[in-house]
């Protein structure tokens, strides 16, 4: 079916983008430095490509595996195992990735309410776990007899007590609905045309996200596509200019394209030739634009907020 006009989801197919396949590169043999990858998008199962990587190349690892339901992503499916087995399937691609990441590196893993009772309980078995973010996916299907599921947690763990994390780089302009005045100025607040605002630490509770959308030139057609956004805060906070980045689930290239955007190196790893072809179209057009949809000023915006 032929996109409307204002609609920009990437759906380009496999035979579309030869092109951009073409860009893609695989790992068969083991590797002794990150020279041939950086900042690539590696064909094939992070189970067989991840052994294959050096050690210790990643200052930040960002994953989003497949959550504990039966869901198809592109010509593969996944099925949904019983707790023990997906905890299994966990613990396997947890050890595999553990000894990849840096010692003073983090590592966010993306998972759904259920999912994350098996994911946070595997974690701390590799790492020292910080905390549990909860997103609010602002979309959700309603359900008759439960209540609506719009949230999702995204673990955070480091690999020891020396880590990164860059408070300044991740603040949150808030509007100010009260404001407080001393000596007749704003105190800890601005005063804009567009209204008053303030600059917040961030929580673990994150209700300023937008899921991708139709009208976004970053929506693509995958089933479970992360924000910009979202990612951004992850990378920003976790890593500084010229890191490493590695995300063993990419997926439609979210995490590599952030990288980009904000200066960091990548290395993703995609099993489905589709996905892959996405995220190089993707990588293609940050070329030119280096926007993140709500992150302006070197603050992240409220949802829905009027930029100063």
């Amino acid at each position: 079916m032929p996109k409307t006009g204002r609609n920009k989801t990437i759906r380009t197919s496999v035979e579309q983008g030869a092109a951009f396949l073409e860009k893609c590169i695989t790992v068969t043999e083991k590797l002794t430095d990150i020279t041939g990858i950086i900042d690539k998008t590696i064909l094939g199962d992070m189970l067989d490509v991840c052994p294959l990587l050096p050690l210790e190349c990643a200052d930040l690892i960002i994953a989003d595996p497949p959550y504990n339901m039966s869901k198809t992503f592109g010509s593969s499916k996944f099925s949904k195992m019983n707790d023990s087995d997906y905890e299994e399937y966990t613990r396997r691609w947890l050890s595999i990735i553990a000894p990849l990441l840096k010692n003073n590196g983090s590592i966010y893993v993306c998972c759904d309410w259920r999912s994350s009772l098996i994911i946070g309980k595997v974690l701390e078995e590799f790492f020292h776990v910080r905390n549990r973010i909860t997103w609010q996916r602002e979309k959700g299907r309603g359900a008759s007899s439960n209540w609506k599921n719009s949230m999702e947690d995204i673990w955070f763990a480091t690999k020891s007590s020396d880590y990164i994390f860059n408070l300044d780089k991740v603040m949150i302009r808030r509007r100010v609905l009260a404001p407080y005045r001393s000596d007749g100025k704003p105190k800890d607040w601005i005063e804009t045309p567009n209204g008053n605002f303030r600059d917040t630490c961030p929580s673990n509770f994150w209700d300023d996200i937008t899921v991708p959308f139709w009208s976004m030139p970053e929506n693509t057609a995958h089933p479970a596509q992360k924000p910009e956004k979202l990612i951004a805060r992850v990378i920003l906070a976790s890593s500084d200019k010229n890191s490493v980045v590695l995300d063993p689930f990419l997926g439609s290239g979210t995490t590599s394209v952030v990288s980009k955007k904000l200066g960091r190196h990548f290395i993703g790893i995609e099993a489905e030739p589709q996905y892959c072809i996405w995220a190089e179209q993707r990588l293609k057009t940050a070329e030119d634009d280096t926007t993140i949809q709500g992150l302006s000023d070197g603050v992240f915006w409220e949802r829905n907020s009027i930029k100063k």
